[in-house]
């Protein structure tokens, strides 16, 4: 239904910023989020916001740091990631929904990016 492609990631230092984007193909508006996982770990929800109202949901490590937002004209989604720490090192994916809004569970999600790699150095 839809391919999403992120891009943006990249070395950063801590206390850096970095900003990751995600274009959705075609017309649809979906719900849409981030999720991270770095080796070993599951993935981990991040920030999601939803298809009309953009009403928007963060994960509490990341709450005050990172901000998500959209852009209807252009169907992407972006990432603004502040006072960036070591423990955020992790590929970033972006997921989209027709129907799930603001889960933490990726098992709720329709279609997935393939991932763009973060990486945070001390």
């Amino acid at each position: 239904q839809v391919q999403l492609v992120e891009s943006g990631g990249g070395l950063v230092q801590a206390g850096g910023s970095l900003k990751l984007s995600c274009a959705a193909s075609g017309r649809t508006r979906y719900n849409m989020g981030w999720f991270r996982q770095a080796p070993g770990k599951e993935r981990e929800f991040v920030a999601t916001i939803s298809r009309y109202d953009g009403s928007t949901n963060y994960a509490d490590s990341v709450k005050g740091r990172f901000t998500i937002s959209r852009d209807n004209a252009k169907n992407t989604v972006a990432l603004q990631m502040n006072s960036l720490k070591p423990e955020d090192t992790a590929v970033y994916y972006c997921t989209a929904s027709l129907i799930t809004t603001g889960s933490v569970v990726p098992e709720s999600y329709d279609y997935w990016g393939q991932g763009t790699q973060v990486t945070v150095s001390s």
